[in-house]
């Protein structure tokens, strides 16, 4: 196999690495199969202008991003999402909850590159039933009234589920993409952006103020169609610390010279802090401890920080992806380690609280 594949090299003038290309379907058919029921058209314009006014600083309200670090089945999902639509209502005069939910993963090397990349699982990469199962999945956790996030990683996939998304993310690993930052300039909701893996701040600043800006780049149109995007700049962007290189930044001091670097940047600094990831040390048990500081430097003044990250599922933990997918562990991360719901449930409960004081 090994031999033909270096002899590909000097019989292909192109495609010499390309095994086959696959049509996909459209954005456009894709959404005339699945559409946007009235209902969720309020639930994303309602969410993305709440989430737009905390960034602003017109709502007091802190965002609050939370669920599974990916979605992998979507029963579990669904049992999530009823869940957290009784805490969004029943927080909602001090908390603006919104679901994540990934659906695609990077990946620092190999590994499981997300629902849409693979539903089954497997390596069989059926992006199109993905695409499907992801715009369902959308349809039915708006469709009770919750608002979603996401993380935008593949330019193309937005085309499909862009419409459904209230606020969105540009992660850790592309935030120095210019792909990526072009892509958030055209994005239709709020956008938060990570610093990278190392801890670098600078980044994620310099993607903010890229993504400000308008910009001409390769796409599709929902045709599916390739085309020039031309672009307006998205105004509605800020800053996610989640720490780098095996330390936190989530402490008064970072986030006081985050605060630093973004004025100095020209911008009005707007910070998010993820609770999971390098500020917890990846251990789902300390996102409790990152929380409680987050909301005591709230409680201290810091009106920067408007807004939190945690990842969380029914069950603590994280599992592999088994050879049989029936003994996969029902509620159970197979990417991160996430908290577990009553974990989750005493968090947003701490959090409402304590701001209720303020």
């Amino acid at each position: 196999m090994k031999q033909d594949h270096t002899k590909r090299i000097f019989e292909h003038i192109h495609d010499a690495h390309v095994a086959e290309l696959l049509p996909l379907i459209s954005p456009k058919e894709i959404k005339r199969s699945v559409p946007m029921p009235e209902r969720v058209q309020e639930t994303v314009m309602t969410g993305r202008r709440d989430v737009v006014r905390i960034l602003a600083g017109e709502d007091e309200r802190m965002l609050v991003v939370v669920g599974p670090c990916s979605i992998h089945d979507t029963d579990t999902a669904i049992d999530y999402a009823t869940r957290l639509h009784q805490a969004h209502e029943q927080y909602k005069d001090r908390l603006f909850i919104v679901m994540r939910t990934y659906f695609e993963k990077p990946r620092t090397t190999t590994g499981w590159k997300g629902l849409i990349n693979d539903p089954n699982l497997d390596g069989s990469c059926n992006l199109e039933k993905g695409l499907h199962i992801a715009r369902r999945l959308l349809l039915e956790i708006a469709g009770m009234g919750l608002p979603t996030a996401t993380e935008v990683l593949d330019p193309i996939v937005p085309q499909y589920i862009a419409d459904l998304i209230t606020w969105a993310s540009i992660g850790a690993r592309t935030t120095e993409s210019q792909t990526h930052r072009e892509m958030a300039s055209g994005l239709s909701m709020p956008i938060g952006f990570k610093n990278s893996t190392d801890g670098n701040l600078q980044v994620a600043i310099n993607a903010l103020l890229s993504a400000r800006q308008s910009h001409h780049f390769l796409g599709i149109d929902q045709d599916g169609q390739t085309c020039v995007v031309r672009t307006l700049g998205n105004p509605w962007g800020h800053i996610i610390l989640r720490g780098g290189g095996g330390r936190p930044n989530c402490d008064r001091v970072s986030v006081a010279l985050a605060e630093e670097q973004m004025r100095a940047a020209g911008l009005e600094p707007r910070i998010m802090i993820d609770c999971s990831h390098d500020n917890s040390t990846r251990r789902y048990e300390l996102q409790e401890k990152v929380l409680r500081d987050l909301i005591l430097q709230r409680a201290e003044g810091t009106r920067s920080l408007m807004g939190m990250m945690l990842e969380s599922n029914l069950n603590p933990g994280n599992q592999p992806i088994p050879a049989d997918k029936s003994q996969l562990k029902y509620g159970v991360s197979i990417t991160d380690p996430c908290m577990g719901w009553s974990m989750t449930e005493a968090c947003l409960q701490y959090a409402y609280d304590q701001l209720a004081r303020l």
